[in-house]
């Protein structure tokens, strides 16, 4: 068994691991992603390329297919 000095470094070695095993537990990889997707809400009826809002979408949309209609959602802005 540990005794004194032993005991205490055990003991918070034990703690830093739990507390950033608890730390990681909300920011994983899937639940970064599911974020981000929920993020993206216009997607692009020509190449079904996803942004975050119209405006990226309006421009994305003018540079990437010029040859194209502009959608009715995006005469407006």
């Amino acid at each position: 068994m540990a005794r004194g000095q032993q005991k205490i470094q055990s003991q918070a070695k034990a703690a830093e691991k739990m507390s950033k095993l608890k730390k990681q537990q909300g920011h994983s990889a899937t639940d970064q992603k599911k974020a981000a997707q929920k993020a993206l809400v216009h997607v692009c009826v020509v190449c079904k390329a996803q942004m975050p809002d119209p405006k990226t979408y309006k421009q994305h949309f003018e540079n990437k297919h010029p040859k194209n209609d502009l959608p009715e959602d995006l005469k407006a802005l």
